[in-house]
């Protein structure tokens, strides 16, 4: 039966959880995006290189991870629930012509079918493992389209809201192993931070959200680069809150 999460086994002893909210492209057979194929391999619909990355890192640090098992563009996994861009009209100067056409109750079977049970799943993780640490994982595009004169200079970001406890400790190691880190950039985790204020923040989580800009993760070598780079700055942040 299909589910719009992937589980990754790991030990609760880890004290960690990695989530990846758009580590699929998965588009359900019933669903007409109406959109060109091409567009489903581009960071509108997925975050390029986070599934390997996430799996690589939970092997790493032995922790469990659930990854959002739809495209974004599906359903946004990463967005309020009564935020209309959860099921998104359009991302980076593209139409997506298939939804559109949704109307209200289109749009909240999206949400029921995808959204509520993806959620369901972390919060049922969360009580049973009772993590220290959540790790938030993320890639973003070296430019966007519609705007590519916008410089993106950063190799990660990391993102947080009212709760800057991890990112306080990360942000330090990060730079000091020579990695030009975003703080709170390419984008403010004051204005997008849907899942981590829902299951961090709410629940007095300590979580570190960790954007990884897609080109330096695209490929196997890459991704295990990186995953070399961010267990130890990880392991160190959970231990050092």
């Amino acid at each position: 039966m299909f589910t719009p999460w992937t589980d990754i086994e790991g030990s609760p002893a880890s004290g960690l959880l990695l989530i990846a909210d758009h580590a699929s492209n998965h588009v359900p057979p019933d669903i007409d995006l109406d959109i060109p194929g091409g567009l489903l391999s581009q960071h509108v619909a997925i975050d390029i290189g986070v599934a390997p990355l996430g799996r690589a890192l939970c092997a790493t640090l032995g922790m469990p991870g659930i990854l959002g098992g739809v495209s974004r563009l599906v359903a946004d996994l990463n967005r309020e629930e009564d935020r209309p861009t959860l099921v998104p009209l359009r991302s980076d100067g593209h139409e997506i012509p298939g939804n559109m056409l949704l109307d209200e109750a289109g749009r909240a079977g999206r949400v029921d079918r995808f959204w509520r049970p993806y959620h369901a799943r972390i919060a049922d993780q969360i009580v049973a493992q009772r993590p220290r640490m959540l790790i938030s994982l993320h890639s973003f595009t070296p430019r966007l389209r519609e705007d590519p004169a916008q410089a993106r200079p950063w190799q990660i970001g990391v993102l947080y809201n009212e709760d800057d406890r991890a990112a306080r400790i990360a942000i330090p190691l990060l730079e000091a192993a020579g990695i030009v880190t975003g703080d709170n950039l390419p984008y403010s985790g004051k204005l997008l931070n849907a899942t981590m204020n829902l299951h961090g923040e709410a629940n007095g989580i300590a979580y570190l959200g960790l954007e990884v800009r897609q080109n330096l993760i695209e490929t196997d070598e890459g991704v295990g680069r990186w995953a070399e780079m961010l267990a130890p700055v990880i392991r160190t942040t959970l231990s050092s809150l």
